[in-house]
């Protein structure tokens, strides 16, 4: 089996269904990779209940309906389920509870920031949230929430649980750490992102194979020979995760 992961989605405001549709993603990786899917995760912004974009929910919805696997989010900044507190927690088998958006073909949920879980028997570590540099228009639009920065008690926990557990395969984040931001964005060199900072300590403290960001709206990889971890930020491409490796098309 195998997990595919993707980019930015936005509710498919600029035409992300394109790079993750089932034709082309049986045209990218073919039909015999395709089938072995297990779940699709989205690494941040995926948009799913937004304010107003109920019309383009249905038809995304019935796109996603026409694949057979499942979805799980990263929680982006640009996120309504950051500022929902109705949503229902469940376990699905994964290890920690996920958070429900979809509880029907195609099931939906987001995966919990700071959490570990075992995702087709890959240890991964979750992260999230990012600095939103639109931060004023999207308050003005009441599409803002202040949950894209990481609470106190989050930002300690996340810190006690590497305490005790700090081997992982794999690490899925929304924007990645100041270091491989600047490297792979070198237009952003002048912006703070409080994440990324706080992504930046937590990398100090893990070993893992690679990381996988979203956010920026590039597809780059870096590979760091001094941590000896990759860093694969996509947008428009999709990866492709076995016990392989990782095929990104």
């Amino acid at each position: 089996m195998s997990i595919l992961i993707s980019g930015d989605f936005h509710n498919n405001t600029s035409k992300e269904l394109y790079s993750i549709n089932k034709d082309i993603l049986i045209k990218k990786f073919q039909k015999e990779k395709y089938e072995k899917i297990k779940y699709h995760i989205i690494l941040g912004d995926a948009g799913f209940l937004w304010p107003g974009g109920e019309d383009y929910e249905v038809i995304n919805i019935y796109a996603l309906w026409l694949r057979h696997f499942p979805v799980l989010c990263v929680m982006g900044n640009h996120d309504p389920v950051l500022g929902r507190k109705d949503l229902p927690e469940i376990d699905i088998g994964i290890g920690e509870k996920v958070i429900v958006v979809r509880d029907k073909n195609p099931f939906i949920a987001y995966l919990k920031r700071g959490k570990v879980y075992n995702i087709d028997n890959h240890k991964i570590l979750v992260l999230g949230g990012a600095l939103s540099i639109d931060k004023e228009f999207q308050k003005a639009n009441n599409t803002w929430w202040k949950e894209e920065y990481w609470s106190e008690k989050e930002k300690k926990e996340i810190f006690k649980l590497l305490k005790k557990e700090n081997h992982f395969d794999y690490v899925l984040a929304h924007t990645g750490t100041s270091r491989s931001n600047k490297i792979l964005n070198p237009n952003m060199l002048q912006i703070f992102d409080e994440v990324a900072a706080l992504n930046e300590k937590i990398d100090g403290l893990i070993t893992c194979k690679q990381w996988f960001c979203g956010h920026w709206h590039i597809d780059k990889y870096y590979y760091c020979e001094n941590m000896e971890r990759g860093y694969q930020y996509l947008y428009r491409k999709t990866a492709l995760l076995d016990d392989s490796g990782v095929l990104v098309l």
